[in-house]
C-alpha cells in the first residue's frame, strides 16, 4: 500500500490516482499514534478520487515526535570521504520543526553559506521499539519514504554539532508518499537516488549501508524507545555537494527518489538579502 497525506485528507495511491479515504485522521502520524500500523487504511472506504497530478501533497506524517539521523552509514560515502568505516552508528537528533512538505521551497538562512543535500531512505516506526533484536525490527516498521537530510556544512564545521547544522526550518523535506514494507520488492536493497537540476548525483541501495536498517534501529532501540510515527533517516551515499565541491544555490531543484514511493522534489531559495558566495569550491570540505 502507498499512502499520501493531502490538503484534502489521507489517501491511497491507486491506478495513478489518489483515492481519498473516509477517515478522520489528519495525517499518517496520527494513524500510527493510535493504530501502530497503516493496516486500517487498507479497508477504509473511498469518498472520492482525484488525479495524482491534481492532488496537493503535504508532509505525510505531520510533525514527527522525533527525527533520528545517522552519519557515514554508506560504504561509498566513507570511501569518498577517505574515512574508515565506523564501528558504531554516528547518531544524532534533528529538530522535527525542520520537516518540510514535498514541493515546498527550502529557504536558506543567511547564516548557512554551504547548504547541502543528502538523499536518504527514511524509515517510519509503527510500533514501539525498545531493546529489540534485528528480527523484531521490520514487523514494527510502518513504512518507508524519501528524505532530504539537508546540512549546512559550514555550520557543521564551525560547531561540530549535527543537530545545529540540520535543524533550520525546512531542512528536512520528507515524503511524498509512504510505502508499507509488504510493497517493497527487496527490503535489503532499497534504491535511493538524488538529482540536482535533473543531473543524477547519488545512486546506491541500502545494501551499501554500513549498518543495515534492522541493525541500525535495533542498536538505537537499546538507548531509547522509538515511538509510533518517529522517523529514522538511514544515511546518505556518496555524491553529496560536499563530495562534488558544489553546494546548493538559489533556484536549484533537488529530487530524491526511493524505491516504492513518489519522488520528493523541493526547490532551493536564497533571499536576495542573504550574503552572496560562490558555491563552487576548489576542493571538498572534509
Amino acid at each position: 500500500m502507498r499512502v499520501v497525506t493531502t490538503d484534502a485528507g489521507l489517501g491511497r495511491i491507486e491506478d495513478g490516482a489518489v483515492a481519498l479515504l473516509n477517515t478522520a485522521f489528519p495525517h499518517v502520524g496520527a494513524v500510527l499514534e493510535q493504530e501502530g500500523s497503516l493496516r486500517c487504511l487498507e479497508s477504509c472506504a473511498v469518498r472520492r478520487r482525484i488525479p495524482l497530478d491534481e492532488a496537493t501533497l503535504v508532509a505525510p506524517l505531520g510533525r514527527p515526535r522525533a527525527v533520528w539521523g545517522v552519519g557515514l552509514n554508506y560504504v561509498s560515502k566513507a570511501a569518498r570521504a577517505g574515512r574508515g568505516l565506523p564501528e558504531q552508528p554516528i547518531l544524532y537528533l534533528a529538530a522535527s520543526s525542520g520537516v518540510l512538505a514535498p514541493g515546498a521551497q527550502v529557504v536558506i538562512p543567511q547564516a548557512a553559506t554551504e547548504p547541502d543535500y543528502e538523499g536518504e531512505i527514511a524509515v517510519v516506526v509503527g510500533r514501539p521499539l525498545y531493546q529489540v533484536s534485528e528480527a523484531e525490527v521490520w514487523p514494527a516498521i510502518a513504512g518507508i519514504t524519501a528524505a532530504n537530510d539537508m546540512t549546512a556544512r559550514d555550520i557543521m564545521r564551525s560547531t561540530a554539532v549535527p543537530a545545529l547544522a540540520k535543524s533550520y526550518p525546512g531542512f528536512t523535506p520528507l515524503g511524498a508518499s509512504i510505502c508499507t514494507p509488504d510493497d517493497l520488492a527487496d527490503r535489503d536493497a532499497i534504491r535511493v537516488r538524488t538529482r540536482v537540476n535533473g543531473e543524477l548525483v547519488q545512486d546506491d541501495t541500502s545494501a551499501g549501508m554500513v549498518f543495515a536498517i534492522t541493525d541500525l534501529l535495533s542498536r538505537l532501540s537499546w538507548f531509547t524507545t522509538l515511538e509510533p510515527g518517529d522517523v529514522v533517516l538511514t544515511g546518505t551515499p556518496a555524491g553529496t555537494g560536499q563530495d562534488r565541491a558544489c553546494f546548493l544555490a538559489d533556484g536549484d531543484e533537488v529530487r530524491v527518489e526511493v524505491d516504492g514511493v513518489l519522488p520528493l522534489v523541493n526547490r532551493i531559495v536564497r533571499p536576495t538579502d542573504a550574503p552572496l558566495r560562490d558555491h563552487r569550491l576548489t576542493e571538498p570540505v572534509s
